[in-house]
C-alpha cells in the first residue's frame, strides 16, 4: 500500500463543489477517487470536449490533466502558507477516443519543496485503453512572499 501524501484530506464531492462556476464544471470534469498518493477524475466526450473532426480534443484532455494533476499539488502543501500552479505540460496522444467518457489518474513523480510533476495517464472508460499520457509540471508558491 502506498503511503499518504495529503497534507488536506478532500473527498471526491469537495473536490466537485470547488469547481462550480469554473472551466472543470464547464468542460464536464468531475473528481471520481482520492487515493492515498493519486487523484482520479473523469470527463465526457461530447460536443464540450470533441474537436471537429469528431475525436476527443488535445486541449481538452490536456485540461482534464492539469486539472487532477493541479488540484493534488495543492492538496500536497499547507494552504495557509502555499499554492500550486501550472508550469509546464507534455502530452503525448495515443488513441482517438469519440464517445462516453474519459477518466485519468494522476500519481507524483517529485514532490519537491519548490516543484511537483505529476503522471497523468488517460484511459477511455470502459475498455480501459490507454489515451494519453501526460506530464505536468507545477511550481510551488508562498502565500507569505510577493510572487509574480
Amino acid at each position: 500500500m502506498s503511503q499518504r501524501i495529503w497534507f488536506v484530506e478532500a473527498t471526491p464531492a469537495a473536490l466537485n463543489e470547488l469547481a462550480q462556476g469554473t472551466l472543470v464544471e464547464a468542460l464536464g470534469i468531475t473528481f471520481t477517487e482520492v487515493g492515498p498518493d493519486y487523484i482520479r477524475g473523469r470527463m465526457p466526450v461530447d460536443g464540450r470536449t470533441r474537436q471537429y473532426l469528431g475525436m476527443l480534443h488535445g486541449g481538452a484532455s490536456v485540461a482534464l490533466a492539469e486539472t487532477i494533476a493541479s488540484t493534488a499539488s495543492n492538496l500536497v502543501v499547507n494552504p495557509q502558507t502555499h499554492y500550486c500552479v501550472g508550469l509546464e505540460i507534455n502530452a503525448n496522444h495515443l488513441r482517438a477516443v469519440r464517445q462516453g467518457y474519459v477518466w485519468g489518474e494522476a500519481r507524483p513523480l517529485h514532490l519537491g519543496r519548490t516543484t511537483h510533476v505529476w503522471d497523468i495517464r488517460l484511459y477511455e472508460e470502459g475498455t480501459n485503453a490507454l489515451v494519453a499520457v501526460i506530464r505536468h509540471t507545477v511550481i510551488v508558491l508562498s502565500r507569505l512572499e510577493k510572487n509574480p
